[in-house]
């Protein structure tokens, strides 16, 4: 049997994490309007997938209670979050609290929340939907989108928050 199969390789879930943490990464909250109101949660998993067409993928746990009610509404709005935003981003990992309690937002195109502040947001309609082990890759096709260039975004490297250092862009 091949040493790489999948049944012969084991690495443990901790040491995963410890590893890939040492890629910086920004943090959104994924937002949209559902009958019960406006639903978000943070995310750390989010990317381009692909300019043509307009895509953009995250990746939120399967034990997420917030992601299905997102789902349902078929839309919504990922909001990259600036340096001053780190409250934001741990309100909106809570579960079962008022995410939105002192957090101010605005409707964009869609509906969803745009959250006052956002370095950029991302408008969204669901594209689709992929198993991916312990998480679910989603597909969102990009219908509206803006960024401020004048902020900074909050980045999350080894396990704590994080901020750009030194000048921006050339």
């Amino acid at each position: 049997m091949d040493e790489w199969s999948a049944d012969s390789v084991r690495i443990a879930p901790t040491h995963l994490r410890h590893v890939l943490g040492h890629f910086a990464s920004g943090i959104v909250v994924v937002t949209a309007m559902t009958p019960d109101g406006p639903a978000g949660f943070t995310c750390q998993s989010f990317s381009s997938l692909s300019l043509d067409p307009p895509l953009v993928s995250f990746s939120p746990a399967r034990t997420s209670t917030t992601w299905p009610r997102i789902r349902e509404s078929g839309r919504f709005c990922v909001n990259v979050l600036a340096d001053g935003h780190r409250d934001t981003s741990t309100a909106f990992a809570r579960s079962g609290a008022d995410k939105y309690a002192g957090v101010s937002w605005s409707p964009a195109p869609s509906g969803s929340p745009r959250l006052d502040g956002v370095v950029a947001w991302i408008d969204c309609t669901l594209h689709g939907e992929f198993p991916g082990g312990d998480h679910t890759i989603v597909v969102g096709r990009v219908r509206s989108l803006d960024a401020d260039p004048d902020l900074a975004p909050l980045l999350f490297h080894r396990g704590a928050y994080d901020v750009l250092a030194g000048p921006r862009g050339v």
